[in-house]
């Protein structure tokens, strides 16, 4: 159903005045974007957690306990190293910045994000996980305070975009949604990755020319899911909804609007990754890195702020579509 051919219906909301609708809250309430300089602060120059003993010596009984049976080849030993090397590396406090719904972080997914670089204080304290359960342990508290910190953060840039009558829902009632849709996002992404995963692994051992062609048929697929899944958060902070609620709002939104909708999330998918380049040219041992930050926390939070009034721009559009499709379904019985 192409809802623009419709008669004497307004335009769509444009990107353009969403955008610019965006940037202009947060330049009027700029404390909105001090919950993502925080958390890049914490990133960048707080304590870090990692794990590289932990999975160094998980590597190391792997290798222990198979060696009896069959050495593992000197190549396969390697790849074990190299894996093991770049989670060493890791701040497994970037699990902090959580999705769909989360504070912005530029650190969480920066190469800088590394436990062995400088800052300008000097090298950081690292604390190592010791043990499977104290690693699970910290993932699943990380996780929840990332929710939490997202969904307070998501609340405030709501309301303060779309007022307090049209997105005031609680703070209680924000963070409770936020877990029932973030456990729907993680329990359905496993599904669904979990066995695409092994599958392209299986397809990899017989042809590689074969992965990476379903790789891309697949990755060319997913663009009729990048809309609903961008906007899955917001009915839950633009209109009040619960999450089932907000998900199927934000189909129905897709499947109405899907061009346009997607033009505004290439949008701003392309705005933020962009920048990002140009905010991470600082090195992590430069106090230039909190221009950085902060520039990463006003575009990604005037973004934000721009797709809460699209979306609310959006489907106050589809419902005049609708109304008017009813109005002449209506029209021929009433003349009769």
């Amino acid at each position: 159903m192409n809802l623009q051919q419709l008669e004497n219906l307004p335009p769509p909301p444009g990107v353009i005045g969403s955008l610019r609708v965006g940037f202009d809250v947060v330049s009027s309430h700029v404390w909105l974007i001090l919950a993502p300089i925080a958390m890049d602060i914490l990133l960048w120059l707080g304590p870090r957690l990692g794990a590289g003993d932990l999975f160094s010596s998980m590597v190391t009984r792997l290798i222990e306990l198979m060696a009896g049976a069959r050495p593992l080849p000197p190549q396969d030993i390697q790849t074990l190293n190299d894996t093991v090397e770049f989670f060493s590396r890791l701040n497994l406090l970037s699990w902090l910045r959580t999705f769909p719904v989360g504070i912005s972080s530029l650190e969480a997914y920066a190469f800088q994000n590394d436990l062995q670089l400088q800052t300008p204080l000097g090298m950081p304290d690292v604390l190592q996980v010791g043990s499977v359960f104290n690693l699970a342990g910290c993932a699943i508290l990380l996780t929840v305070a990332g929710w939490i910190g997202g969904g307070l953060y998501f609340r405030s840039v709501s309301v303060t975009t779309l007022g307090a009558e049209e997105a005031g829902i609680s703070p209680l009632r924000a963070i409770a949604q936020t877990f029932i849709l973030s456990l729907g996002w993680t329990i359905a992404g496993l599904i669904i990755l979990v066995p695409v995963a092994f599958i392209l692994g299986l397809l990899t051992a017989i042809s590689p020319v074969l992965s990476n062609t379903i790789l891309i048929v697949i990755l060319l697929l997913s663009y009729w899911l990048i809309v609903p899944l961008f906007f899955m958060p917001h009915g839950i902070f633009a209109g009040k909804q619960n999450a089932l609620y907000s998900v199927l709002s934000s189909l129905r939104m897709s499947r109405f609007t899907l061009p346009t909708s997607g033009l505004f999330v290439f949008s701003v998918f392309l705005l933020a990754r962009g920048l990002s380049f140009l905010w991470s040219v600082p090195k992590n041992d430069s106090w230039m890195t909190l221009v950085g930050i902060s520039g990463h926390a006003f575009i990604t939070t005037s973004l934000l702020a721009a797709s809460f009034v699209y979306y609310r721009d959006m489907n106050v559009w589809i419902q005049s579509a609708l109304e008017q499709i009813q109005q002449k379904q209506s029209a021929p019985t009433q003349q009769a």
